[in-house]
């Protein structure tokens, strides 16, 4: 089964967090960069394919695109919105 952007991304995240420790052998740091541009190509072919999906679906009538920016505040998260952070307390804390 393939692994889901999400996932291929968290891979690359930790690749590079283990290339910038430098605590590496030349082989397996090589070994490591090789896994990951596979994987950053793998990314980046599914963003494009989001792109392209979007683009179908924002078509009207005609075919013609009708691309428009998002509005300021639908970028960023409403910390409004957002559910109350719970605190689990053992023992004494």
């Amino acid at each position: 089964m393939e692994k889901t952007f999400e996932a291929s991304l968290a891979e690359l995240e930790k690749i590079v967090a283990q290339l910038e420790s430098g605590d590496l052998p030349l082989e397996e740091s090589l070994k490591l960069f090789e896994t990951g541009v596979k994987l950053s190509r793998v990314c980046r072919e599914r963003l494009t394919e989001a792109e392209r999906r979007i683009e179908v679906l924002m078509k009207d009538g005609n075919g013609n695109l009708s691309l428009s920016d998002l509005p300021p505040d639908s970028r960023t998260p409403s910390t409004e919105a957002a559910a109350p952070i719970k605190r689990i307390v053992f023992g004494d804390d």
